[in-house]
């Protein structure tokens, strides 16, 4: 059995054999559960990791949180305990601050705006901004698109918001993202939007399509509008103490391993987006397309002015919204 404990016991004795092989599997740990995409795509690295090192490098994937939250293994992968980890963004935003960028509200256009900014120069800035830090970013992953649902009516203009209880993560970015299009943010545990959408605690929340559908808050959230507000993505990371001990053979392989596992996670969330999008409207939710998000992105000023503060951020910002009119 794996567990915290053990693996601060052999983080520290890999750490302590220096460049040495280390044997064991490559752990990697995910939150999600085991058939959900981010899962899928590691796995598809890790096998061609092991193809292409002829099996003398594997990946063992702890999905489930079995190894703590994304907290916790963020904290035994820069340590050296762990050697693999998928994590939102929100836990690196502490000490890179670049990370911040991708979930600026109404930063992308376009889903096809926010690939071709991660998997171009901006986000290679920002897979390098985690390496001081002691992680080496690999790639990112999507994450979808989020917006807003809630148990009123359809939203079509700030203004339908105004008032409204909306359920945030415990984010100040997010705080303030909603606060500025008039509603009352309410940070809540995921775990208790249900019931807080059941009860009348809260009025509506924001997320996914596939955590609307997955969790059931489609049943006491009857409408649904594309306001597409943020699409923050995953990423990849790995220990730099394990990076270190690679051969730069091996560095190339799970680099590019990583590169190719992208493509086979988001051809299987595309398709899980469909399927949540399908099961949604065959259940009666209403859904709508927001015509104007002009209306919307104009109130995220006072946002964009809290959190982007450095040069290097702003340059990031400019950089991916250059980016926007190519695709």
């Amino acid at each position: 059995m794996i567990n915290r404990r053990h693996l601060i016991a052999t983080g520290a004795a890999a750490a302590m054999a220096g460049c040495g092989q280390v044997e064991r599997p490559l752990y990697s740990a995910d939150a999600h559960v085991a058939d959900y995409p981010t899962v899928q795509g590691v796995q598809a690295m890790a096998r061609m990791v092991e193809e292409r090192t002829g099996g003398r490098q594997r990946v063992k994937i702890f999905a489930g949180a079995q190894l703590g939250s994304e907290r916790d293994t963020l904290e035994l992968t820069i340590f050296g305990a762990l050697d693999l980890n998928r994590v939102n963004l929100a836990p690196l935003n502490a000490f890179a601050s670049e990370t911040i960028i991708p979930s600026l509200p109404f930063l992308f256009n376009s889903v096809e705006h926010m690939r071709t900014s991660l998997d171009g120069a901006p986000g290679q800035a920002i897979l390098d901004a985690l390496r001081p830090h002691g992680l080496v970013g690999l790639c990112f992953y999507d994450s979808g698109a989020r917006s807003f649902y809630n148990t009123r009516g359809p939203v079509h203009a700030p203004e339908d918001l105004q008032g409204l209880k909306i359920r945030v993560q415990n984010s100040d970015l997010y705080v303030a993202m909603v606060q500025a299009l008039g509603a009352n943010p309410t940070p809540m545990s995921f775990t208790e939007v249900y019931q807080g959408l059941v009860q009348g605690v809260i009025d509506g929340a924001e997320n996914n399509m596939p955590s609307y559908e997955s969790t059931r808050h489609f049943e006491a959230a009857r409408y649904y509008s594309y306001s597409r507000h943020v699409m923050a993505p995953e990423i990849l990371v790995m220990s730099k103490h394990r990076w270190d001990r690679l051969s730069v053979e091996d560095q190339d392989i799970f680099q590019q391993a990583a590169r190719d596992s992208v493509p086979v996670m988001r051809e299987l969330w595309d398709a899980r987006v469909n399927n949540a999008r399908d099961r949604v409207l065959a259940s009666g939710v209403e859904t709508n397309e927001i015509a104007d998000i002009g209306a919307f992105s104009v109130r995220m000023e006072s946002v964009w002015g809290r959190f982007v503060a450095s040069d290097v951020q702003r340059r990031l910002v400019e950089d991916i919204r250059n980016l926007g009119g190519q695709v």
